[in-house]
């Protein structure tokens, strides 16, 4: 269903913060013409969390619309209230996509309990499959292995995207939740590692940057050549590295304008990437070789 490179696709804004439908439709076609596996519209990377609900369910329309089948589409729809994940669920579930990707609810700190209770109620709710999001370095909340496992017993929960960088809990998730649950690295460090683990792919901000680069390495890892995706990687290092210098998304649409693919426009709370830290996002482009 889903598996390689699937980039978290960054929200292209003018300088006023206004939307920019033309160039998220010129995006999506650069992404398929350079082999990104799959697209995850209104994520983190793109700044779901300063959409309306009317922006967002925009955004992923027009993205699912313009890939027209050509790769499948995630659209990004969790929120940390329940009610209004299923709301805006149910909204996006009418538009042309193939599932949903669903963080952990961020701020008000459930239990295992309340976040069991959380996605099975949103997966009985819709007809899409859900893929689960666990990132607590953004959320405050981690997603246990035993509560994975109750979720993936759920017909409608495919997935999850783990976003901590531990390698050590590929093996335990695998082992907890069946051969046939889909495990992807939410972590562009680690990424190719977990793929030659077992896992089906990456999410990735780098890809953003450099999806040629990324959806080769990724084959390469889901082929079992090590030697070739580790090479692949060691290219992309830089990229994994300074793509984080300040919070996501300010580095990558940094570096996506610097190849003239979208404008420079972020909206408040963030900023745009400091002056004393372009020289390094700029390097690590050159030695992709993007540049």
């Amino acid at each position: 269903m889903f598996s390689g490179s699937l980039v978290a696709l960054v929200t292209p804004m003018k300088d006023d913060g206004a939307l920019d439908f033309a160039c998220l439709e010129r995006l999506v076609d650069w992404h398929i013409e350079q082999g990104t596996d799959g697209l995850v519209i209104a994520g983190t990377t793109g700044e779901a969390s300063t959409l309306t609900k009317a922006e967002h369910v925009e955004v992923i329309r027009i993205a699912a619309r313009r890939a027209a089948g050509r790769v499948p589409v995630i659209a990004g729809t969790g929120s940390n209230s329940t009610a209004q994940t299923i709301d805006l669920s149910r909204a996006v579930g009418e538009l042309p996509v193939d599932g949903y990707l669903v963080v952990t609810p961020y701020y008000n700190k459930p239990t295992q309990e309340g976040l069991y209770r959380h996605f099975v109620a949103i997966a009985d709710a819709v007809e899409l499959p859900l893929i689960l999001y666990n990132v607590p370095g953004r959320t405050g909340v981690d997603m246990q292995t035993a509560t994975v496992a109750r979720l993936a017993a759920h017909p409608g929960i495919v997935g999850i995207k783990e976003a901590t960088g531990d390698l050590g809990r590929l093996q335990p998730l695998r082992e907890a939740c069946g051969d046939d649950f889909l495990l992807f690295s939410g972590d562009d460090a680690t990424g190719c590692e977990f793929m030659l683990q077992g896992g089906q792919g990456v999410i990735s901000v780098t890809s953003n940057v450099a999806p040629a680069l990324m959806a080769e390495m990724c084959q390469a890892a889901l082929s079992g050549d090590r030697q070739r995706a580790t090479g692949l990687d060691e290219r992309l290092a830089g990229l994994h590295q300074e793509l984080f210098v300040e919070s996501n998304p300010i580095p990558v649409k940094w570096a996506v304008e610097r190849l003239g693919l979208i404008p420079g426009g972020l909206r408040l709370p963030l900023t745009a990437l400091s002056s004393a830290c372009r020289p390094r996002v700029e390097a690590a482009m050159k030695r992709a070789g993007v540049l």
